[in-house]
Parts: structure tokens; C-alpha cells; sequence
């Protein structure tokens, strides 16, 4: 029998062109999937700060398209492609790098033993830096979506918010965002890690090795979109502080949580469930892809080092 001959790469892993790779994978992943969702997100976020207007996703589609056609649910797209380009582009190449660098920090065995907690500090510190490319695009989306009679487009809202308001409206909403998006980000790649070990350990019927690329994209969409659920929900209430913050930079977090109340703070839960779990699941779709075209090198899921199971199987 022969022996599979041995793939060949275009870069060698964690190389300077592996994570600038990863950086254009991220961009691509973010940006294609964040525009396309655009009117959902529009739909959510006008019913997070309207929802006396917008009562149901339903009714929220139906009196956009009404009060402006469909190009009414497109609004924001600019800022959401450029935005969410640059974010991702920070987040998929900050993680594998953090991921990476934190990894390196401890022994073999202890990098396996603890991964969950080095997958969630190295995504938290990913997002951290990506937030702040990511805030001021935020907020001009925000505004554009939900802001009656405001202009559509980014070019004209950007200098408008400037300069009637100052710089700092770009980043009003940074904190707030962290508190979205880290705890998001933190769910996504620790629960797609783990979720990726169990469907190839339980739920596929032959090692990950043996599986063609198809296979191999179509098992990372279904972890992804499972880890999109889980970041929906985890999230929202922070989303939904974003967005009425975005809206009126005169307000406070605290009178925002007052002023909603327990219960408004999930309104939009299911859009953002719906939103959120395609566009994960499509996002790890995308970037993974993106290493396959581009030739990269891909680690499969973690795997127990041979000295750890030496180990445990004395121990029997």
C-alpha cells in the first residue's frame, strides 16, 4: 500500500507569512459575512431601540421596506464591510498568534491540560485590540440604521459626526463594545475548539486525516454555527446597550438598563440567534477555506500529548 504523499505548504506554520495570511483570511471571513447579514442586523438593532415601532423581526422588515424600499435594509453596509474587514482581519491573526505565543509559555502537557483557558485569554486579548478598529465604523453603522432622516452613507456621516460631536463619539461605545464583543469572541474560538474535538472524536465516522477538504469545511461550518448560538446568547444584552448607546450619545449604560428593564435587555435575541449562528458558522467556513485556496498549513484539533498519555495509562 502506498504511502499519502506528504502535502507541501506555502508557508511553514506560525511563520510572519502564516499570520499575514491569516490577517487577509480574517478580513475575508468578517467583512463578506457581516455585509451580508446587514439587513438582519439593521432589523435588530432598530428593534433594540424601537421597539414600540418595531414590534417582531417580521414587522421590523415590513416597515423598512415600506418607509424606504429595499435599499432601506442595506444601510450601513459600507461601514459594516470596512469595519468588520478590519476586525477580523485583527481577531483571526491576533488569536492564532496569542494562541500561539501563550501556548509557549507553559509545557507540552500543560498547553493540553489548561487549552480551554489559553483559548479564551488568547481570543479576549485579540478582541481587545480589535475593538478598537472596529468602534468608530460601529458607530457610524449604528447611526446611519437607527437615526430617522439621517444620510445613508458613510462618507457624508463620518465628518458630519466629527464634527458636530467630536472624536470621542467614535469611541463613546468602546466599552460597551469590549463587553459585547470579548465575551462573544472568547465563546466563538473556545467553544468552535472544543466543539471541533467532540464531532471528530463522537460524530464523524473516520479520523480527520482521512476526511477529503469537503468534509473536513463542512464539520469546522457545523462547529462554527454551534459556536455562533452560544456567542448570541452570551452577548446580546451587551449588543443591545451598544446599539441604543450608538444611537443617543447622551445616554448612560446604567439609564439604558433602567429604562429597558430586565427583560427589553433580550429583546432581539432570536434575530441575533439567527444572525449570529449563520454568520459564525459561515465565518469558519470562509477562513478556514481561505487555508485551503491559499495552501496554508492546518492544525487539526488538539491532540494528548504521548508523554501525557504515558502518564495516565501507568496510573491504571
Amino acid at each position: 500500500m502506498s504511502k499519502k504523499p506528504k502535502e507541501e505548504f506555502s508557508c511553514e506554520m506560525y511563520s510572519n507569512k502564516y499570520f499575514m495570511l491569516c490577517a487577509y483570511g480574517g478580513a475575508c471571513a468578517c467583512g463578506i459575512t457581516h455585509t451580508f447579514v446587514t439587513p438582519l442586523d439593521l432589523v435588530k438593532c432598530r428593534l433594540q431601540v424601537d421597539p414600540a415601532k418595531y414590534k417582531s423581526i417580521f414587522k421590523g422588515f415590513g416597515i423598512s421596506i415600506k418607509e424606504g424600499g429595499a435599499a432601506n435594509l442595506v444601510k450601513g453596509w459600507a461601514p459594516t464591510l470596512i469595519g468588520y474587514s478590519m476586525q477580523g482581519s485583527s481577531k483571526f491573526a491576533g488569536y492564532e498568534y496569542f494562541k500561539y505565543k501563550f501556548s509557549k509559555m507553559v509545557d507540552e502537557e500543560s498547553a493540553y491540560l489548561y487549552r480551554t483557558y489559553l483559548y479564551l485569554a488568547a481570543a479576549a486579548s485579540a478582541e481587545c485590540i480589535a475593538d478598537v478598529f472596529l468602534s468608530p465604523f460601529e458607530a457610524t453603522k449604528v447611526r446611519i440604521q437607527t437615526t430617522p432622516g439621517y444620510t445613508s452613507k458613510m462618507r457624508k456621516a463620518m465628518p458630519h459626526m466629527l464634527a458636530t460631536e467630536g472624536f470621542g463619539v467614535f469611541y463613546r461605545g468602546l466599552v460597551p463594545l469590549w463587553g459585547r464583543q470579548i465575551p462573544y469572541t472568547m465563546m466563538k474560538f473556545a467553544s468552535f475548539e472544543k466543539t471541533l474535538e467532540y464531532l471528530y472524536e463522537n460524530v464523524v465516522p473516520k479520523p480527520r486525516d482521512q476526511c477529503t477538504k469537503i468534509e473536513q469545511l463542512l464539520v469546522t461550518f457545523t462547529a462554527g454555527y454551534i459556536a455562533g448560538v452560544l456567542c448570541a446568547i452570551v452577548s446580546h444584552p451587551a449588543d443591545t446597550i451598544v446599539s441604543k448607546l450608538n444611537k443617543d450619545p447622551g445616554a448612560s449604560i446604567g439609564g439604558i438598563i433602567a429604562e429597558v428593564g430586565p427583560m427589553g435587555i433580550w429583546r432581539g435575541l432570536v434575530a441575533r440567534i439567527i444572525m449570529i449562528g449563520t454568520l459564525t458558522g459561515l465565518q469558519w467556513f470562509i477562513y478556514d477555506g481561505f487555508k485551503v485556496k491559499m495552501g496554508m498549513p492546518r492544525p487539526p484539533p488538539a491532540e494528548m500529548p504521548e508523554s501525557l498519555r504515558k502518564k495516565l495509562a501507568a496510573k491504571k
